[in-house]
Parts: C-alpha cells; structure tokens; sequence
C-alpha cells in the first residue's frame, strides 16, 4: 500500500505542469494556440512565457489535455513542480528579457466577412480554421445594429471600405463574380437606409472606430489595413467614381482629407485612378504597376521590445524566428513617413521605407494591422488556390495572426503600453 501511493505521489509530482514549447522543437505551431485557446474557453488559465523558447505556453498539466494535443499533432513536455519553479524563475529574473503574461478567458472573436465569403478567401480565417478556434461571421447589418459589442475581438476581411469594390474595375469588371458582388453591396446598401455603397461603407468604419474606442480589439490585413484610414479620412468627402457610386467623385477631395480622425495614417495621397489597382501611396510598393520583386530575397525583421515594460508588442512580436519571408499583397507594406508617430512599428524591411505590422491605441482600444495577403502564398492571385496550412504548420508569418487572436486573453493589468 505505501508503495503504491508512493508511485501515485510520484505520478503527481512528474505532471505538475505542460508545457508547450514555441522553439524550433515544436511539430505544429497554428495548432498550438488552438490547445491554448481551448483551455481559455473551458475557464482554465494560460502563461505565455514571453520570449522564453520562442514564446511558450504554460498550463497545469491533465491527461485530457495531453491527450488533446497528443490528436493535434502538437508537441508538448511534462514538468515537476520543480521544472516548472525553475522556469519560472528563470523568465522573471530582471536581467532577461522575458516576463510570464497570465491569460484568462477566451476572447470573443467575430470575422467582417461579406455573405458566402470561403474561409481561404483570407489568411486569418484560415488560421482560426486550421487551429480549430471558434469565431462568428459578421457583416454591416450587424455592425450598424450595435452587435460589435458582443465580442472582444475583430478581424476585417480584406474588405473596401471606401466603395470602390476594391479598386478590381479595370481588370474585372466584365467578370461574374465581381458584378454578383456589385449588386450584393448595392443592395445592402440600399436595405440599411443608403443611396450610395460608399456612404454604408463609411458609416461601418465610423461603427467599428467606436467599437476600438470602446475597449475592442481590432485586426486587419492588406486592404482592409489603408482602405479603412481612407474612409475615415473622407467621411465628409466624395472619393468614388462614377462607376462605383453613379456620380463624380469631389475633384478636391484630396485636400478635404481630415487626418486627424484616421487610426495609423496621416498626409497621404489618395489614388482616384479608377483604373488603377490602388488606394494611395500608403502602399508600398504600389501594386499596380506589379512591383518586380525576388521572393528569395524578400524578408521583414521583426523589433524586439522589453517583455517586462512593453508587454503588448512583445506578444504580438512572438515568433520562433525574428526575420520572416515576404509576402504580397493589394496593400502589401506601409510607407514609414506616412504613419503616426503614436503607432508602434512592430516589422519592417530593413534597409527600406517598407513596415509590415503596426500597432496603435484609440480610446481604450487598439488595432493591430498586417500587410500583405497569405504569409504562405508570396503573390497571391484572384482565383489562385487556397494555402493547405496542413503544408505550412510552423509559419512565422502565421504565427503573428494567431499572437493577436490570444493577447486579449491576457491580464488587464499586465496590457501595459
């Protein structure tokens, strides 16, 4: 009998805690959040060790949870009591550049997606999918009824929100699915009380700028990214053509542009070219015409930032490598000199006026934007077929979405910027 519960005790003991490493060590990194998201859903509770092997997770450790990432495929290590002391030990000591960040309870997540979007049609989707995190589709009837406030977190597809249908006139205008498209915008429109796409348009982007300044967290990526300042900056400004809106656009709507209510961007210059696939010079490099770039010699660096005074970059900067590969995109990059001394620059092209990832506060929110479209897909094409992340489970450029899906779950009190 002693000798049995001896070996209960000692069983005990050896399983303290799991620990999910995020080094090079790791079979599947997508997947990894996934398992975390999932304890954070059944009120259990996450360390993420900053900048510890790559940006761990720590748990208390149960077969069901072993077992669960035993069926992900996701690598994991048993601790002692005493294993799990060490580290801990070891990430707070104040000469490392590490801190433990307690997250708490999963975040609400919602996706702007339009009707019948495809989750490959958008890298984020993607990712929740494969990762196996839950999240709701969401559109403008929602969004101007007020249902923002029942989630926490926010992804906007890569959406148009100055109505010019994403700029695709000169290319696909003739095609099925971008008159299908016209006529599902127009029509929603028109049901939610507007004259014109590009008025609804504006008024979701002055409803999602309250939803960041009411404590929400906002992601978005390529177009979504520069399309959604333009608006803001042209709330007061006719910025469509004809062949978006049925009337000419202000032929001084440049210097009508307010900059003091956009989120990241100031002084840009707005690209009223319907036959150009382009925005505005916040793109860089622009994307029409196609850039000539070596996809063997496309990187972006990521900033190291101290995990125990700047807590939020340091999350969303987790990664098992800090250069990345390139990737492209309608809005590809930002240009430096146009972003708003108050954001912080989280990647950039060294050596360039290219920054990949930024990060900013508005009111008691804030909005993490990503260029480019697919981290796996360097020039992604309408039609192209969608990335197997079966393929791909230890993306870098994947792993920064998924940092911004967890940093809401982390302590109130830990989010210091």
């Amino acid at each position: 009998m002693f000798i049995l519960l001896s070996m209960c005790c000692s069983i005990l003991i050896a399983q303290t805690k799991l620990l999910i490493p995020m080094d090079l060590k790791q079979t599947d990194h997508l997947k990894s959040y996934g398992v975390a998201f999932l304890l954070l859903e059944k009120n259990g509770e996450v360390d993420w060790l900053l900048n510890y092997r790559g940006g761990s997770f720590m748990m208390d450790y149960s077969d069901v949870l072993a077992r669960e990432c035993r069926v992900r495929g996701v690598f994991f290590e048993s601790l002692t009591a005493g294993d799990a002391a060490s580290i801990y030990a070891e990430v707070q000591r104040e000469d490392n550049n590490q801190d433990v960040v307690r997250l708490e309870k999963a975040p609400r997540i919602a996706v702007y997606a339009p009707p019948g979007f495809k989750p490959w049609d958008d890298a984020v989707t993607m990712a929740l999918e494969y990762a196996e995190i839950h999240y709701t589709k969401v559109w403008d009837e929602e969004i101007l009824s007020g249902k923002l406030s029942e989630y926490d977190w926010l992804h906007l597809h890569h959406e148009d929100f100055t109505g010019q249908y994403g700029k695709f006139y000169s290319n696909f205008r003739n095609a099925p699915w971008y008159i299908e498209q016209q006529m599902l915008y127009e029509r929603e429109a028109k049901q939610l009380g507007y004259k014109k796409v590009s008025e609804e348009k504006k008024a979701v982007a002055r409803s999602i700028k309250e939803f960041v300044g009411s404590g929400g967290f906002m992601f978005a990526m390529c177009s979504a990214t520069d399309s959604y300042d333009i608006a803001l900056a042209a709330e007061n400004t006719d910025i469509a053509d004809v062949m978006f809106d049925g009337d000419p656009p202000d032929r001084n709507a440049q210097t009508k542009l307010d900059f003091s209510k956009t989120l990241a961007f100031e002084n840009f210059k707005i690209d009223m070219n319907p036959f150009r696939y382009e925005y505005s010079d916040i793109d860089i490099p622009p994307s029409d015409p196609l850039p000539l770039r070596d996809p063997n010699t496309d990187y972006f660096t990521l900033f190291e930032f101290s995990a125990k005074y700047d807590p939020v970059p340091t999350m969303l900067t987790q990664d098992h490598v800090n250069i990345i590969k390139g990737f492209m995109g309608q809005t590809t990059a930002f240009k430096k000199s146009l972003i708003k001394k108050n954001v912080t620059i989280l990647a950039e092209r060294e050596g360039t006026e290219e920054v990949k990832y930024i990060h900013g506060n508005f009111g008691r929110g804030t909005f993490t934007w990503y260029g480019g479209h697919d981290p796996e897909d360097y020039q992604h094409a309408v039609g192209d077929p969608p990335t197997d992340l079966n393929l791909h489970k230890n993306s870098p450029g994947y792993r920064l979405i998924l940092n911004n899906v967890l940093f809401p779950a982390a302590k109130k009190k830990q989010q210091k910027t």
